[in-house]
């Protein structure tokens, strides 16, 4: 067999499984009902927190929708079903909810589990590709995962079962931020740091404010105006009247005055009507304008009132790993 040969049935493998794994994902979608709902409420007015249980692959994707609840406004851990064998129970308490997870809802290491959540009467969502099993009569909201084959031809690995779960629980965390109308900013308080943390900075996180500000009034002259700029360092002056922006000076502009610009007002040299950001708005947005508009810095204003608040650099962005 040569390598074209090997090469092609590789593709095609790939292929089978991806599509494969898509029909089942679409499968779950249409079998979503009214169990999905119950549970979002359950998540929702948990008073305590979400404890996420799986065993093996399923373990793995129990973890990573904990942290996924976590990140987006709904408090949760993940609690290995064998170390709460030996301890970890006292993880639980009344006032928690739990999301356990078994493609075969017959999982031995979450018995100790199960028990416990019955016990204490902490409300339990079974999550399990068999209808009568264990997991699902014994918890209070079950969600069936649809029949699905496993991406491998031999159906033993978990695949398309742990990728059904792992929709399923991302399924429950966008509607649980839905609900609780969470935003970036939100999110930008869980997950400050990294590239995603950066696209998340709000312009308010990066400006320059206060004596940093190269503010003059209309009538300051030019001689004074060309000083400010030279002494703050953003290579404009923003003019203002009672704090409010009514135009700017850029290098644009004093290049189109040159002719006698020293015996000028800055209201005779300055553009009307700038480009400006507020501090609530993002600050990828703020370099998007000024990549638009090929401008290296803006004034920070409230919206209304076009009080000035800061300015922004486009270096500031770059810094903070914005762009």
């Amino acid at each position: 067999m040569g390598n074209a040969t090997l090469t092609e049935d590789s593709l095609k493998a790939g292929q089978r499984v991806v599509r494969r794994e898509a029909e089942a994902l679409e499968a779950l979608a249409k079998t979503l009902d009214g169990g999905f709902s119950d549970a979002v409420e359950l998540l929702l007015n948990a008073r305590g927190r979400v404890i996420v249980c799986g065993m093996g692959k399923s373990g793995h994707i129990a973890r990573k929708i904990a942290a996924t609840f976590a990140s987006t406004g709904t408090p949760a851990h993940f609690v290995h079903p064998a170390e709460a064998s030996h301890g970890d129970l006292g993880m639980m308490a009344q006032g928690d909810v739990t999301l356990v997870l078994s493609n075969s809802g017959e999982t031995p290491e979450l018995a100790d589990v199960i028990a416990y959540t019955r016990r204490f009467q902490i409300p339990m969502i079974g999550v399990a590709g068999r209808a009568h099993s264990t997991l699902l009569k014994q918890a209070d909201i079950a969600i069936l995962l649809p029949p699905a084959q496993e991406a491998c031809d031999q159906g033993i690995v978990p695949t398309t079962s742990t990728t059904m779960t792992l929709a399923l629980g991302d399924a429950l965390a966008v509607a649980l931020m839905e609900r609780r109308r969470f935003t970036p900013a939100n999110f930008r308080e869980f997950h400050p740091g990294g590239k995603l943390g950066a696209r998340l900075s709000r312009v308010a996180d990066l400006m320059h404010s206060g004596a940093d500000l190269p503010l003059i009034k209309p009538d300051t002259p030019m001689s004074e105006a060309l000083l400010t700029i030279s002494q703050k360092g953003f290579g404009v002056a923003g003019i203002t009247q009672k704090d409010v922006l009514v135009g700017v000076i850029t290098d644009g502009d004093l290049r189109r005055h040159m002719n006698g610009l020293l015996d000028m007002k800055a209201a005779d040299v300055m553009t009307s009507h700038p480009q400006t950001t507020s501090p609530d708005a993002m600050a990828e947005k703020a370099l998007a304008v000024m990549n638009a508009h090929k401008i290296t810095t803006l004034f920070v204003c409230d919206q209304d009132s076009r009080t000035v608040r800061g300015i922004l650099h486009i270096h500031d962005c770059l810094r903070a790993g914005v762009g």
